[in-house]
């Protein structure tokens, strides 16, 4: 059996689609799909199911799986041996949510491939949980531990969230000295139906009955409020980037939230992942820290009633 036949069909089986191992791959589709049938004709098997979805592995594909990312795992694990514990070399995927990917990942991810020129980075900003069983990411950051499966999880650091608005809205509207001053602001958050985790439905604690305007992306809720839009939850780590945001109502409305890192199970082996991993949390903790410090620093000038 073929080692990149097997990688192949590892793409296939993650992707559900020739389409998709193929852009993973960097190969021709066609040449995906020739590859798995000639893996299919050698193992005398049929390893997946043509659906209007895509490609679903079939039974005995499924009980191939494991044996495949066994085998994956061992020639990483083969290659770390060989290359030894100097620099970090190779790609890795990075999953989390677009709070933490747009304001904490691109300046920790700056100083790691600064530190390693043989890494490649890639962060996969995306509003909903990640499937690391299908190689999403090889490693996920998410706002709340799994509750199910085999997987690797790791309590990053807590981080706190703030009602906020524009220096401009609040010029604009009557002041907001108490919580019930809060009827009759415009409230900005999160589309209801798209909230993928409770730890994100942040306006219920606000006391506010409904968002005015909404959008699944953390971004662009930040955005709508830069834009003089109206107040709405927001990370106190990105407050730091966007002048003329304060904080409204600090010490009566404030959340506590929490990053975890989430891993497969397989790379629990892998001296190279355990490296990453490590700098990954270091990184996190120390950026919510810095940005959250730059923030309580500035105190009252950061803060508008």
């Amino acid at each position: 059996m073929d080692w990149d036949d097997l990688r192949i069909f590892l793409a296939v089986a993650r992707e559900d689609s020739l389409s998709g191992a193929s852009r993973r791959l960097g190969i021709d589709a066609s040449t995906v799909g020739r590859r798995v049938a000639r893996l299919e004709s050698t193992l005398g098997a049929k390893l997946f199911v043509k659906t209007p979805q895509g490609y679903a592995l079939a039974p005995e594909g499924e009980r191939l799986l494991p044996h495949a990312e066994s085998a994956e795992a061992a020639l990483s694990g083969a290659r770390e041996a060989l290359s030894g514990p100097g620099d970090l070399t190779g790609q890795i995927r990075i999953g989390a949510p677009d709070g933490c990917a747009n304001y904490l990942l691109p300046q920790i991810c700056a100083r790691l491939c600064a530190d390693h020129p043989g890494l490649e980075v890639q962060i996969v900003a995306l509003p909903r949980v990640f499937n690391l069983s299908r190689r999403e990411a090889d490693m996920a950051i998410a706002v709340s531990q799994p509750q199910t499966g085999r997987l690797i999880t790791q309590r990053l650091t807590d981080y706190q969230l703030h009602l906020a608005a524009h220096e401009d809205y609040l010029t604009r509207h009557p002041p907001i000295r108490a919580r019930e001053d809060l009827r009759g602001h415009r409230m900005i958050g999160y589309i209801p139906d798209m909230i993928f985790d409770r730890e994100l439905d942040y306006l219920t604690e606000t006391g506010a009955e409904w968002a005015q305007l909404t959008s699944n992306s953390v971004s662009v809720q930040m955005q709508a409020i830069r834009a003089g839009a109206g107040l709405g939850i927001v990370h106190d780590f990105a407050i730091p980037f966007c002048p003329g945001v304060r904080r409204v109502l600090s010490h009566e409305i404030s959340l506590t939230r929490s990053f975890w890192l989430i891993r497969h199970p397989d790379d629990r082996r892998s001296q190279r992942m355990n490296r990453l991993a490590d700098a990954l949390a270091l990184g996190i903790r120390t950026e919510v820290a810095r940005l959250q410090g730059l923030l309580h620093e500035k105190g009252s000038t950061q803060e508008r009633t």
